[in-house]
């Protein structure tokens, strides 16, 4: 951007003149006025010290106004702009542009003209994030719905070969592939499920929850799923006491769905389960006997249900903090 004016100059420009000019002004007055009148010592008296502290004061005074004038207005300026940045730092919003003179175009208008361009490439910036985002919804939805087509067919397949003459082993090839069509069938609820979370489609509602009452509900309707897997239950669960928390119900409840459904998936094998609500702590504990998050078990299939599990909980300013070695796998929630 051309520089059409200094603001600097201005100012040094200004202070010159008023420094230079009132000698210059009392020369060309004096050689238009008679002192004829006067006496020498008059005149030595009044030129040599009345009008040279006279003169000097004024030089002063010019400079010490002009000098403040300059700065107020140089500090309001900067003001204004501070003002705009911190708005937008303080709210959490989108700074917006200020006015700049285009006729004057000083140091100062030059940063604010940079600063406008700085937002115009955020806006941008912004704007074809969002277009990116939306178009990845809409492809993770169209493919979550095209591909329930295809494993119906193939779990239709399976349940006819089911009825045919089949040799053991083709017994347990067809369970595996329907356990295998029903996982990657979950995958896609919980793709499709994140998906939906992270655009905002799923409503979220925070009030006062009742932690004890609403962990005691969810192991209640999983309890006989555990039961049929054999999965011994360590529970301990206070019935007098309990903590409040600003979180969506439905919400708490899929995290602890989630979690239980990755016991049931990749720790079943170790035939227990520790469910805790530490009341004096304000935590939820749930653990597990697996071979741990390191498995291969849980990098296949845990990532994106644990992922929709995080991005509830932050929302709802919680946390769950995983322990997890050969042993099994410790969760804690609580607080952020």
């Amino acid at each position: 951007m051309k520089q059409t004016r200094s603001l600097f100059r201005r100012f040094l420009k200004g202070h010159f003149l008023f420094i230079f000019f009132p000698p210059i002004v009392l020369i060309f007055f004096s050689a238009f006025i008679d002192f004829s009148g006067f006496n020498e010592e008059d005149l030595n008296t009044l030129n040599l010290f009345y009008v040279i502290v006279l003169l000097f004061g004024f030089i002063i005074v010019a400079f010490v106004v002009i000098s403040w004038i300059f700065f107020l207005r140089l500090r309001k300026r900067l003001t204004r702009l501070q003002e705009v940045m911190s708005f937008s730092a303080y709210n959490n919003s989108f700074p917006k542009p200020i006015s700049v003179q285009t006729d004057r175009m000083d140091e100062i208008d030059q940063l604010g003209s940079s600063f406008n361009w700085m937002i115009q490439q955020l806006e941008d910036s912004r704007k074809r994030e969002y277009e990116e985002e939306l178009l990845r919804h809409r492809l993770i939805a169209n493919l979550s719905h095209d591909l329930r087509t295809p494993l119906t067919i193939l779990r239709g397949h399976v349940t006819r070969l089911n009825k045919e003459s089949i040799s053991l082993e083709g017994q347990n090839s067809l369970t595996e592939m329907n356990h295998t069509i029903t996982r990657v069938g979950d995958l896609m609820d919980d793709l499709l499920s994140y998906t939906l979370l992270t655009s905002g489609k799923h409503p979220f509602h925070p009030t006062s929850t009742d932690i004890g009452r609403l962990v005691r509900a969810s192991v209640a309707a999983w309890y006989p799923v555990f039961e049929e897997k054999e999965i011994q239950l360590d529970i301990d669960l206070p019935s007098e006491e309990t903590f409040y928390w600003e979180a969506d119900p439905k919400w708490m409840t899929r995290v602890l769905d989630n979690l239980f459904q990755n016991i049931l998936r990749h720790a079943a094998e170790g035939k227990y389960a520790n469910i805790v609500v530490d009341v004096e702590k304000e935590q939820i504990i749930i653990a597990d006997r697996g071979p741990g998050m390191d498995n291969s078990s849980y990098e296949r299939g845990a990532g994106i249900g644990l992922s929709t599990s995080n991005y509830m909980l932050k929302k709802m300013k919680l946390k769950a903090d995983f322990t997890s070695n050969e042993y099994g796998t410790r969760v804690a929630i609580g607080r952020a």
